[in-house]
């Protein structure tokens, strides 16, 4: 079954710790309800970086800097982007980007 990866966008801000608390629990539900859809739960990530073409680093990851990844699998893409449709990351102001995992004979 095809891979996909889900970059999330966008660093939701929370008024309180306990609007913080309460997002964590649901991203948890969330992501248990996914069952073996979940390759791997991934991270959230810190402030990038990035390496330009000519060796330059620009800091901040560009105009909207990657802040976590998951790794699903699914049956196709259609199915990937249901699956992350209820993520609360999206509620909270920020994005998803979906992109399949090709398998490439390296």
């Amino acid at each position: 079954m095809p891979k996909y990866v889900l970059i999330y966008h966008g660093s939701p801000q929370f008024e309180s710790k306990e609007a913080g608390m309460a997002h964590m629990t649901a991203w948890r539900a969330w992501s248990g309800g996914l069952g073996d859809a979940v390759v791997d739960p991934g991270m959230p990530v810190g402030p990038s970086m990035t390496l330009n073409q000519d060796g330059s680093v620009t800091e901040g990851g560009g105009a909207n800097p990657a802040s976590g990844v998951t790794i699903l699998q699914a049956a196709s893409m259609e199915d990937a982007l249901e699956l992350a449709k209820p993520c609360p990351h999206l509620s909270a102001g920020g994005t998803i980007e979906v992109a399949e995992a090709l398998d490439m004979e390296m």
